[in-house]
């Protein structure tokens, strides 16, 4: 039994196969998520676990060499965008409409419980040498 980093055994399965340039998508519950990317779905109620928490957490796990975000999150939740500044200098900001057309060749979708709008990023990976 793993006694740290992440414990879900679906999320924890997903992430290890993923490779070079995959996407991975972490949203909130709201987000459309499309037919084809596997989907580790976490929400359990309203605001469980938050957006901060799990992007975090793989952020501790993942290489990510960029991240694209909906350019609405700017003006419609300060605390995400925020967040996502604090992580990513170079953030690719897009339209709502275009976030949920790249998710569509994600290779895995997080969903969390977040409930404020636009808590959604794509997070592109890296390698780690």
């Amino acid at each position: 039994m793993k006694k740290a980093g992440i414990l879900n055994r679906h999320l924890a399965g997903a992430l290890a196969e993923l490779g070079h340039g995959d996407g991975v998508l972490v949203c909130d519950a709201g987000m459309p998520v499309p037919d084809g990317p596997r989907v580790v779905d976490l929400a359990f109620r309203a605001g469980v676990p938050a957006f901060a928490e799990v992007l975090e957490g793989l952020l501790a796990e993942l290489v990510v060499e960029g991240a694209t975000a909906a350019e609405e999150v700017r003006e419609a939740n300060r605390e995400a965008s925020e967040l996502l500044d604090g992580h990513f200098p170079s953030l690719e900001l897009v339209s709502h409409e275009r976030l949920k057309e790249l998710s569509a060749r994600a290779r895995l979708i997080v969903r969390t419980g977040e409930a404020r709008p636009y808590a959604n990023v794509l997070l592109r990976c890296g390698v780690f040498f």
